[in-house]
């Protein structure tokens, strides 16, 4: 919410992705009609207006069923001091024009809107629990986590190994400048014998109404190059990846690494090299594996796929890779040969029938083909 008005507006409304967290596996609220939850957040320091509105309710006297304690539901996810009538809500609405964003700048990007027909400044910048007022901002901004991270979980921000990553989009009010939450990441600081740190991304998450434009991509570039320049940082990882933000990985890692002299073309056609996982790392803070996947992509870019040495040459590289798993479950099948009784081991062989093997390994190479493929794509409109 920005101006009073979007309270009413429909176009500024976006639902959850999952509610199993809130509500059970079925997310399932029982015992209403017409329920509605609602929930409104001013757009920047994202103060909290929380109703519930429904046309009928079970009633425990006549209907024998106690309906779900929907309100209660809800408490225990936002923080305390959240507004339950309009008018206070609007009050605070009018002090928006006081909020700044917390911690240091960054970066600052533009993004061109069609819809308004000019380009929109968004700003990124770096939080901790020192910057005032961040601490109980950050309680309302992870409220969205339940409701667009399937697994998601609150922090312990008295931790002080934890880094936040914040985006803002600048907007004109009444001849004011004023910032809207767009986003945000956390990012925890692992120890790494002997004096060194390994940073892990641990959630990202871009408002839906801003979800599409780049803005994940301008993040994770930017929290790359602000790790990049220090010497005690080995190398940047992620918690349990999400598809797409592997995808969105793929992207930033290639444009980073994309100008390094160990990934031109010819060197590329020779084959991945340790001179590329040093470069990466020792420049980039890229890991061995995101190096992988990175060489993959750009070697695809450098081969001809019509020619057919080039790419016979590029699918037996790739399969070399894919294959990791099922030389491992060999080794496995070798040991059961000397230690198990024929029937047991007849179990253990149907389970790996190699056919079936060489289908799965052409169809992991062929989804990954097109994964790169759109990353190439994305890459070349960047």
């Amino acid at each position: 919410v920005r101006f009073p008005e979007d309270l009413e507006d429909d176009n500024t409304t976006f639902n959850p992705e999952y509610s199993h967290q809130v509500f059970g596996d079925d997310e399932v609220a029982f015992g209403y009609k017409g329920l509605k939850i609602l929930l409104y957040y001013i757009a920047g320091n994202l103060s909290t207006l929380f109703r519930i509105e429904y046309t009928s309710k079970v009633n425990e006297k006549f209907d024998c069923v106690e309906a779900d304690d929907v309100e209660n539901k809800i408490r225990e996810i936002i923080p305390p001091g959240f507004c339950t009538n309009t008018d206070d809500f609007v009050s605070l609405l009018e002090k928006e024009v006081n909020f700044k964003p917390f911690g240091m700048l960054l970066h600052t990007y533009t993004v061109h809107n069609e819809e308004a027909g000019e380009d929109i400044t968004y700003q990124i910048y770096k939080a901790d629990m020192t910057c005032p007022g961040f601490r109980e901002y950050h309680e309302r901004l992870q409220t969205f986590l339940m409701w667009f991270i399937e697994t998601a979980s609150f922090i312990d921000v008295d931790d002080e190994r934890w880094n936040y990553f914040l985006v803002f989009e600048k907007y004109n009010k009444d001849g004011a400048t004023l910032f809207a939450t767009v986003g945000y990441m956390t990012v925890y600081n692992y120890y790494v014998y002997p004096d060194k740190t390994r940073p892990r991304v641990s959630q990202m998450l871009i408002l839906p109404p801003f979800q599409g434009e780049g803005h994940g991509a301008h993040l994770l570039e930017t929290v790359h190059r602000y790790y990049m320049s220090s010497p005690t940082v080995l190398d940047i990882t992620a918690e349990d990846p999400s598809e797409n933000y592997v995808k969105l990985r793929d992207f930033v890692l290639v444009k980073l690494c994309q100008d390094l002299l160990c990934f031109s073309p010819g060197k590329l056609m020779q084959g991945f090299s340790q001179e590329m996982v040093m470069e990466a790392q020792q420049k980039l803070k890229i890991n061995k594996q995101h190096t992988r996947r990175v060489y993959e992509i750009l070697r695809l870019r450098a081969t001809d796929m019509g020619d057919a040495e080039q790419s016979r040459s590029y699918r037996l590289d790739v399969k070399r890779r894919l294959i990791g798993p099922y030389k491992k479950k060999q080794r496995e099948l070798a040991k059961m040969r000397r230690c198990l009784r024929p029937e047991e081991l007849t179990n253990q062989l149907n389970q790996i029938d190699l056919n079936m093997q060489h289908e799965q390994l052409e169809e992991s190479f062929q989804q990954l083909v097109s994964d790169y493929r759109r990353v190439l794509e994305r890459l070349a409109q960047a």
